[in-house]
């Protein structure tokens, strides 16, 4: 006897954002998935994480070091770095007075994002249930735009989760007390039967 865990299921809801005011951070509004090359030869990974970084050659990468697809390289001399909601980044070089463009994001969709599978910190793989992903920029038809210095919050809604464990907790403790009461009428009729 026991209890196991029947099914696992993922909400695909997208988070509110908040500001970080941070220029790397970068959400997705409304459907999409930033690129991620895995190292190694594991390929690509899927994430609605827009908490990047640049790496010391200048990559735009995750917080685990992992590159954002397609590449982004930002100069050593680069004073300013503003991301449009189309995925176009652009710089402004020490000097110079106009932007340069250095770079367009791509993101993913997916058939069925619920068959994606989660492989931990923020990322996913594709899977024969999510499909094959459709990439495009930022903006295109189905697809949504970036947000500059913005993260995505979790879409977990800590009330009614609170609420759903209070109810657990309270059936646990009810189940616990009919087997409590079970035993001692067991333990009862074995002493009348003596």
């Amino acid at each position: 006897m026991g209890v196991k865990t029947a099914s696992v299921y993922r909400i695909s809801e997208h988070g509110t954002v908040l500001s970080t005011d941070n220029t790397l951070d970068l959400a997705i509004q409304g459907n999409g998935y930033f690129q991620i090359e895995l190292p190694g030869d594991r390929g690509m990974a899927y994430t609605r994480d827009g908490s990047f970084q640049l790496s010391p050659d200048g990559d735009l990468v995750t917080h685990d070091g992992y590159a954002v697809q397609p590449g982004i390289n930002i100069p050593e001399n680069v004073t300013g770095i503003t991301i449009n909601g189309s995925g176009e980044v652009w710089v402004k070089v020490d000097g110079q007075t106009e932007l340069v463009n250095v770079g367009q994001l791509e993101i993913a969709n997916f058939p069925n994002e619920a068959g994606l599978e989660a492989i931990g910190d923020n990322l996913f793989i594709e899977t024969d249930a999510s499909g094959d992903p459709n990439v495009d920029v930022p903006g295109a038809l189905g697809f949504g735009t970036t947000l500059q210095g913005f993260l995505e919050n979790s879409n977990v809604n800590v009330v009614s989760e609170i609420t759903e464990l209070v109810s657990a907790q309270r059936a646990y403790e009810m189940n616990s007390k009919v087997i409590t009461t079970s035993d001692q009428m067991m333990s009862t009729i074995n002493q009348l039967k003596s």
